[in-house]
């Protein structure tokens, strides 16, 4: 019984670890299908504006020049950071669209470049941008109201020259 055991006993080893070798192995034709998803990815991040945890980059304007995303408060990520990037000076208009029209949403603050802060503000909001460089805004509930606001909104942001 002894002899039995100790010659099936390295076949069994030996058994197990050419399938996990088996399974790790990718032929060239998955490595060019995964490249090829990511690519796809990547270029429809391009056009859209998107929520990644709890916070949404503005990366890409629309036709009219104006930043459009679509973004979920939940109970998980009850405050929302959208950053943006200002290149020049002008008045901020941006606006908080909830799919009911009213909701207990609001710019809770600004965050300027140089760490400064103000707020808070309603569901719209007009500020000068007086600095150049990266900007968030802060979305979430009054916390003076009931009912906190759960659910998608949609926040879309503009920034106007102003002529001096």
């Amino acid at each position: 019984m002894k002899n039995f055991l100790m010659v099936t006993l390295p076949f069994l080893l030996f058994s197990c670890q050419q399938k996990e070798n088996k399974s790790t192995t990718v032929s060239s034709s998955d490595s060019i299908q995964v490249t090829q998803n990511a690519e796809e990815s990547k270029i429809e991040n391009r056009t859209e504006n998107k929520q990644t945890g709890d916070t949404i980059f503005m990366n890409f304007k629309n036709e009219q020049n104006i930043y459009i995303a679509e973004g979920t408060v939940d109970s998980i990520h009850s405050r929302i950071y959208v950053k943006f990037k200002n290149e020049e000076s002008g008045e901020l208009n941006a606006k908080i669209m909830p799919p009911t029209g009213k909701g207990n949403i609001r710019f809770n603050q600004i965050i300027f470049p140089d760490k400064t802060s103000d707020g808070p503000f309603g569901m719209d909001m007009k500020i000068p941008l007086k600095q150049k460089g990266s900007y968030i805004l802060v979305i979430g509930h009054s916390q003076m109201a009931d009912n906190p606001f759960w659910g998608k909104f949609k926040v879309e942001l503009e920034n106007k020259k102003v002529a001096e």
